[in-house]
């Protein structure tokens, strides 16, 4: 665990920014009959469900719900998503993590999708580091941060509770 001084984001405001993230999503979707939310495993997915979660308790989308698997290690190894590649064709789609360090997943991620027609294409974090490498940007974010290089955010997703925090 991590002392009290090196929390970024506690529980409850961490809900907080799962509902208006989803709100902020119903707002850019509102007139869509479905939405595909993709989340990279395994933090981003977590987040991912908790997002879909809100958006079902405030709007009548059909929201589906994709796991992305990305080598972090390894980001030029192929990218797969648990679902065909035609139930996200020209679709509105979510892409989803937990936190936009270099940015080297979401970029790895970003051009898996690209290659596939897509309605509208956005992407949501919890924590955004302001030290990208790559020139890539969430549309919806839980909280920037500038941290310095050796710093680490860590989002820690437990059963009934969820923390952000510095390492």
């Amino acid at each position: 665990m991590t002392g009290v001084e090196n929390i970024i984001l506690d529980n409850l405001q961490i809900q907080q920014k799962i509902k208006r993230i989803a709100y902020q999503i119903y707002e850019v979707n509102y007139q869509e009959k479905e939405i595909v939310v993709a989340g990279i495993a395994n933090n981003g997915f977590y987040f991912a469900e908790k997002i879909v979660e809100e958006l079902k308790k405030i709007s009548d989308i059909t929201i589906v719900l994709c796991k992305v698997k990305i080598n972090k290690k390894n980001p030029l190894e192929a990218v797969t998503v648990d679902m065909d590649v035609k139930s996200y064709m020209n679709k509105s789609l979510v892409l989803v993590d937990d936190v936009l360090h270099s940015g080297t997943t979401l970029i790895y991620a970003i051009k898996h999708f690209l290659e596939v027609p897509l309605k509208k294409f956005k992407t949501a974090v919890l924590v955004n580091r302001n030290h990208k490498k790559y020139p890539v940007k969430a549309d919806f974010k839980g909280i920037s941060l500038s941290t310095s290089i050796k710093e680490h955010v860590v989002v820690d997703f437990k059963e009934d509770e969820i923390i952000a925090y510095l390492e």
